[in-house]
């Protein structure tokens, strides 16, 4: 009776191991067979029998090795394709907080883009599409108000109303733009929301004789508001106006510059110095051209709203 009992136990016992053991097997099968699903709680990244990237990857900063951010710290996730970037991207800040979502196609920005401030705020948000921003577009203070709220184009320039507002959430300029140039009548507001002034403007040029200002109940014109620099500025120069040199003139000779609407500079050497939207005389929406002494280009400056937001990268038509 025993051995009985001893053999019985000895045959659960290896029953017990074998379904370990089963157990154990299904696992590994299942981690090495596993290949992307839908979402990052089911796709693994890995690389092909070609070296491409495939599946959801989370790049950390063991990874690139950027500024500021930890080893094991996030730095970026999303998924690949044959080693192309597809759908949604999201971007972090080296403390954690959520700094972009990026859609992607082919490995381009295509789609609906947000942007945050360090401190959860939205920066930007819209559609880019073909290296440019189309429908519509908001960019913000680092308190959360709208900075200005724009509508562009198929062709990614403005069209229709276009609106500016203070830190404080009031209205500074309201106006409207036809294929990327000022016009019809525009109105400017102080920031209590006074009217300042009513411009009308044809095909992007200010119509002086039609203009009309007018004083705030003070007497005293309220400031230009502390426009936040972006994360983007920290490598702004040392101003963040662009000043229009004596030698940028338009290309057509007949045309005198008057620094309102829409314009495209040259320098003495016949390059695009500026290429954007003026206000008084400064570049508020567009990109700076910038060259070394032997006039190849070394950077595009992004300007919104005569703040500048960050280089935009150099194409081969660029340096035509």
């Amino acid at each position: 009776m025993e051995r009985g009992k001893t053999k019985l136990t000895l045959d659960k016992t290896t029953f017990n191991m074998r379904g370990v053991i089963t157990v154990l097997s299904v696992l590994i099968l299942s981690n090495v067979w596993a290949r992307p699903g839908d979402g990052p709680d089911t796709q693994k990244q890995y690389t092909d029998a070609n070296g491409l990237k495939q599946g959801y990857w989370i790049i950390k900063g063991a990874d690139k090795k950027l500024p500021g951010y930890s080893l094991d710290a996030k730095v970026e996730e999303g998924n690949y394709k044959d080693n192309l970037k597809q759908g949604i991207w999201i971007q972090y800040f080296p403390g954690g907080a959520l700094k972009n979502k990026v859609t992607f196609k082919d490995n381009r920005p295509e789609g609906y883009t947000i942007s945050f401030f360090e401190n959860g705020k939205t920066q930007e948000e819209g559609i880019w599409k073909n290296n440019r921003w189309v429908g519509d577009y908001k960019l913000c203070y680092e308190n959360g108000t709208v900075q200005h709220q724009f509508h562009f184009n198929d062709n990614g320039k403005r069209d229709g109303n276009q609106k500016y507002f203070y830190p404080n959430g009031q209205l500074m300029i309201d106006g409207s733009w036809t294929g990327g140039k000022q016009s019809g009548q525009t109105t400017e507001y102080y920031d209590d929301g006074k009217i300042k002034a009513k411009e009308n403007f044809n095909n992007g040029q200010l119509d002086q004789a039609t203009t009309q200002t007018f004083q705030p109940a003070n007497a005293t014109e309220a400031k230009a508001p502390d426009v936040t620099a972006t994360a983007a500025a920290k490598d702004a120069p040392k101003t963040t106006v662009t000043a229009v040199k004596a030698d940028e003139k338009p290309n057509l000779p007949e045309k005198t510059f008057d620094g309102e609407g829409y314009w495209k500079l040259y320098n003495k050497n016949k390059q695009i110095a500026k290429d954007g939207n003026f206000h008084s005389g400064q570049l508020m929406d567009g990109k700076e051209y910038i060259y070394n002494k032997d006039g190849i280009l070394q950077r595009i400056a992004m300007y919104k709203f005569g703040t500048y937001q960050g280089d935009a990268p150099i194409t081969d038509e660029d340096r035509k």
